[in-house]
């Protein structure tokens, strides 16, 4: 027998966490649980309005979606219960994921192997994950890049999208001379502003630029990966599998979230679509709880680069599961995703 059940849980961010589109101080979350034989799998959504998903959606569409998954009636039975979840919700990816997400879970749960060995995955091989310096005054960017390298973190993800970007950008550069910095403008410039931006974010070491433009002007992207002085990545761009192939030739790199495209066997078959077109790929992640975050922790060894700090980001998780404290991802000594309610 199979018994599921899913629950809205809200989570504090620490402070605010801002970006070129808003600021957030709160995250909504569903978590979903599926249990069979005395084992649980547990996953969750972390919907976002700018795909088109709220809370309220996720809602919506669980009871059919985890229906389809009774009716499976076999947990480990990952490919059909992906097919039953499409078949069920073409939309909704981030529900979808949340279903996928427990079902993995739980499979690998019942074999009592982590997810990672279960796919064949060497957890060492794993990727360091950035951490996220958000939009502020420029002071507090610096500081904020401090505070991360001092916690061991080689690896910082600058957002920007501001009246003043050049100006933030240098001092955290001050802040991290020695550290590996990333720049996510989040669709906030024009192309030639993204062009003429690129040259002086190169003089600063800057490692890539991802989603500089917005993603309804594809032809801009283009334009900016053929003049741009640094790699070009696609973040709102690039959400499912059929994307990657859409933008291969505009960008050096993808980034794949769970939360965009629906799952964990949705992800590896667009790592593998991705690198048959030549392109590095880059697994991300919303502002999220563990519930969520702790698969792609799981799934890291398949890519290049890993911005997985979600959970990082919050004032409190209400579960506690696989961490990437001072970029070096640690997995519990647990089954399936680690994935535990506090």
């Amino acid at each position: 027998m199979i018994s599921t059940s899913f629950e809205r849980v809200s989570l504090p961010v620490a402070g605010e966490f801002t970006i070129s589109r808003g600021t957030q101080t709160e995250v909504e979350t569903v978590v979903v649980r599926i249990e069979s034989d005395g084992m649980q799998g547990i996953g969750a959504a972390a919907p976002t309005a700018h795909y088109g998903e709220t809370v309220e959606t996720v809602t919506a569409v669980l009871p059919d979606l985890l229906a389809a998954v009774e009716r499976v009636g076999d947990p480990p039975s990952l490919d059909r219960i992906g097919r039953e979840l499409e078949a069920t919700v073409r939309d909704n990816p981030a529900a979808r994921a949340a279903v996928s997400i427990a079902c993995h879970d739980l499979a690998a749960t019942r074999l009592d192997v982590p997810l990672y060995q279960q796919l064949g995955l060497d957890h060492a091989d794993a990727p360091p994950t950035s951490y996220t310096v958000a939009i502020d005054d420029p002071d507090a960017m610096a500081d904020a890049a401090a505070a991360a390298v001092d916690e061991g973190y080689t690896v910082l993800k600058v957002k920007l999208g501001t009246d003043d970007d050049r100006k933030r950008i240098a001092a955290v550069r001050d802040a991290a001379p020695d550290t590996a910095i990333r720049v996510d403008a989040n669709e906030a410039w024009t192309p030639h502003e993204a062009v003429r931006k690129s040259q002086w974010l190169a003089d600063q070491a800057i490692e890539f630029l991802e989603q500089p433009v917005p993603a309804e002007h594809p032809d801009g992207l283009r334009y900016v990966h053929e003049r741009s002085a640094l790699p070009i990545a696609a973040d709102e761009s690039c959400l499912t599998l059929t994307d990657v192939p859409a933008v291969a030739d505009r960008v050096d790199i993808v980034n794949l979230k769970l939360m965009k495209c629906g799952g964990i066997r949705e992800a590896i078959r667009m790592i593998h679509a991705a690198r048959a077109h030549g392109l590095e790929v880059m697994l991300g992640c919303m502002v999220e709880s563990t519930a969520s975050l702790a698969a792609a922790c799981h799934l890291a060894p398949l890519v290049d680069y890993a911005d997985l700090d979600g959970a990082l980001l919050l004032a409190d998780d209400a579960f506690d599961g696989p961490t990437y404290a001072g970029g070096t991802v640690t997995f519990p000594d647990r089954p399936g995703t680690g994935v535990r309610s506090r």
